[in-house]
């Protein structure tokens, strides 16, 4: 392996530009989605992704950072051959329970649809049933190949599935729109035609990350076996892979359950003093325009989340705490670079981006665009909250302490239904009730994290690193962000993409050169060509 995919700040930037990537290919996909199939449409949509993101959650989040975490520890030991063992063992575990998650999904889809209170929606569940089964298979190799510290191939597949999603699944989308009859059953079918696209690009990722197995095989022939370490029976890893799946399953899937009660629990309680049309699009606007975008930035924070697992584990394999220490301070350090800059950013330019995005195409009244903006204003404060649960998460995984951000998350989760239930029965409240309870949520969840990865790690949490050096820097943006709105005007700003892409490059500009000149920026976590420009 290179020293560049040994490198923590390296291994996130491929991940990290390639989600971004993806996010903003996943947004952009959206807004042509969201005008073709119509507030109805992508309210079905929505409340049909956090079951499946639920159930496969379940069956798949946990072993591909077991598998990541194992094969880490393996070749920081010299043992490519239970390296190779983890990743069969996991394949066959993970084929086995995504064939059942699949086969549920699509038994029970009536089922579903019923739940949700949207019987119309079984023909979307029945769409996505496959990439089940599909993204299980994948993941075994994407833990192997996040082990093996090698983040480019996950990258790609990522891409894949979201360039998949513009060429395979806007098509199907719009024409299953085109051959349903009336505006219900037209919504209900664009949404399946959509997540039927989703599966047929999961499936195409899935044979690129097979051929990348098979490819870079050899690689691990380089590294010379320690005879001295036996081959580990399947059963034995079988058991250490569910050990460690288990709990961290259980907790990569709180965030997933929350975002699946809001599925059923916002719609049904709104419901009970609004039409149920009304109820739906609003819970539309809320999980299918202003969430996606929240979605973008934290792209970063997932890639800092997964490299920072086997980074993490091969300083604890190593019994290197000073490499662990280190490890953790960029990633936190890191968290909080990206988490304020976007939520602050985000929160001032809300309405002006979901204008811009989503007004022109017809499909949405300037009311519905200021109702969006509103959501989004406080929905983006969760973005820095959200980062440092992410990487607070991949420390605590990596020094085996995975039960850990399961409870914290759990304890989150909980606060956030019981607020929901109280701010969203508010009839004036309603919707507005959700953001706040996600801020909640991530709040419960940061707090005793970082308690714990200062407590485990050894690591002395610095306030100027972690919050004044970014806070200053992101208030210079704030500055000018405030000062280019004033000049130009929201409702302007609102109209011309262009114009909001300027605003966007400048505040970019200013906090980047804030950062660098306050310190929250290193010049050392900057690329080689960066750093002479920066200088």
């Amino acid at each position: 392996m290179t020293q560049k995919q040994k490198n923590l700040v390296g291994g996130i930037s491929i991940l990290g530009i390639a989600g971004l990537i993806c996010k903003v290919v996943g947004v952009m996909y959206r807004i042509p989605l969201a005008s073709g199939i119509g507030a109805q449409g992508i309210g079905i949509y929505q409340q049909v992704f956090p079951s499946y993101n639920l159930m496969l959650t379940v069956s798949s989040a946990g072993i591909p950072v077991a598998i990541s975490r194992m094969v880490a520890a393996y070749l920081a030991q010299n043992d490519p051959r239970n390296a190779r063992r983890v990743v069969r063992g996991s394949f066959l575990l993970l084929t086995a329970v995504g064939a059942l998650m699949s086969l549920i999904m699509a038994l029970l889809s009536r089922r579903f649809a019923e739940a949700v209170g949207t019987p119309e929606a079984h023909l979307s569940f029945l769409s996505i049933a496959p990439s089940l089964f599909l993204v299980c298979a994948m993941s075994a190799f994407r833990g192997e190949m996040q082990g093996r510290r090698r983040m480019t191939p996950t990258a790609v597949s990522q891409l894949i599935e979201q360039v998949g999603k513009v060429f395979i699944a806007l098509p199907m989308a719009n024409y299953m729109f085109s051959q349903g009859v009336g505006i219900v059953d037209a919504s209900a079918r664009g949404a399946a035609g959509a997540l039927l696209g989703t599966s047929i690009a999961e499936g195409i990722a899935l044979l690129f990350m097979t051929a990348t197995h098979f490819l870079t095989g050899k690689e691990l022939d380089a590294i010379t076996q320690d005879e001295s370490r036996p081959p580990v029976p399947y059963k034995k890893l079988s058991a250490q892979i569910i050990a460690v799946a288990v709990p961290i399953s259980i907790g990569a899937c709180i965030v997933p359950l929350a975002n699946t009660v809001d599925s059923y629990m916002l719609k049904n309680l709104m419901s009970r003093w609004m039409t149920g049309e009304e109820a739906l699009i609003r819970y539309g606007i809320y999980s299918g325009l202003v969430l996606p975008l929240i979605n973008v930035p934290t792209a970063i924070a997932m890639a800092m989340s997964i490299n920072l697992v086997p980074s993490v584990s091969a300083g604890m394999a190593l019994s290197d705490m000073d490499h662990v220490r280190r490890e953790s301070a960029t990633g936190l350090r890191l968290a909080s670079v990206i988490g304020f800059p976007c939520s602050i950013g985000m929160s001032l330019l809300a309405e002006p981006i979901l204008s811009v995005l989503y007004l022109g195409g017809g499909r949405y009244t300037p009311e519905q665009i200021h109702l969006g903006g509103e959501l989004l204003t406080f929905s983006a404060l969760t973005i820095v909250l959200f980062t440092q649960v992410q990487a607070t998460s991949g420390i605590l995984q990596g020094i085996r302490k995975h039960r850990i951000p399961m409870y914290t998350l759990i304890a989150g989760v909980a606060c956030k239904i019981t607020l929901n239930y109280i701010l969203v029965n508010i009839p004036s409240v309603n919707i507005h009730g959700a953001p706040f309870a996600s801020l909640l949520c991530y709040t419960v969840s940061m707090v005793p994290n970082l308690y714990y990865v200062s407590k485990y790690t050894g690591l002395r949490l610095s306030l100027k690193d972690l919050v004044l050096r970014p806070v200053l820097s992101t208030g210079a943006m704030a500055l000018a962000v405030l000062g280019l709105k004033w000049a130009f005007g929201a409702d302007q700003l609102g109209r011309s993409l262009p114009l909001l892409f300027l605003v966007i490059a400048a505040a970019v500009l200013v906090y980047g050169a804030a950062a660098l000149l306050t310190g929250a920026v290193k010049k050392s976590d900057l690329p080689r060509r960066l750093r002479r420009f920066a200088k």
